[in-house]
């Protein structure tokens, strides 16, 4: 099974969710603050959990979800924001998210039924194949 994929769609996920939710304010992204401290090893290098995190970050930048000034050694990115393409995805509607509470005002359907916000679930209640399925969704290029 390849483990460091599903972790990939976590951190990916994570990081893009903390964005949005900062957005559009630039912050820093401490690959701690997804997942936890790490004990560097033995050489003082961080761990290859801590790295991977790291990756995934830069990658969603190298492919235009998100924008950085700097990174601050290993350990963040700093003045990160998403992009229009990041934020349009996120803001997406999924039409099978579960929202025909008619009792709640559009606003908040509207919201629940957005991929940052079933991302934010399956985030929370640690379903991880939503979690990637989710992910891969968002990444698929429509005509957003």
């Amino acid at each position: 099974m390849d483990l460091q994929i599903d972790d990939f769609y976590r951190d990916a996920a994570a990081g893009l969710l903390m964005l949005y939710q900062a957005f559009p304010r630039k912050v820093t992204v401490y690959v701690e603050d997804l997942i936890g401290h790490e004990e560097p090893d033995e050489f003082g290098l961080p761990s290859k959990r801590h790295q991977s995190c790291l990756g995934a970050l830069l990658w969603l930048a190298e492919e235009g979800y998100l924008r950085y000034e700097s990174t601050i050694q290993q350990l963040a990115l700093d003045q990160v924001a998403l992009t229009e393409k990041a934020f349009v995805r996120l803001t997406r509607t999924l039409p099978e998210a579960d929202t025909n509470n008619s009792e709640l005002p559009a606003s908040v359907r509207r919201v629940h039924s957005s991929m940052a916000h079933q991302i934010r679930l399956a985030l929370r209640d640690g379903h991880s194949e939503q979690l990637a399925q989710l992910t891969r969704q968002l990444f698929i290029s429509r005509a957003d």
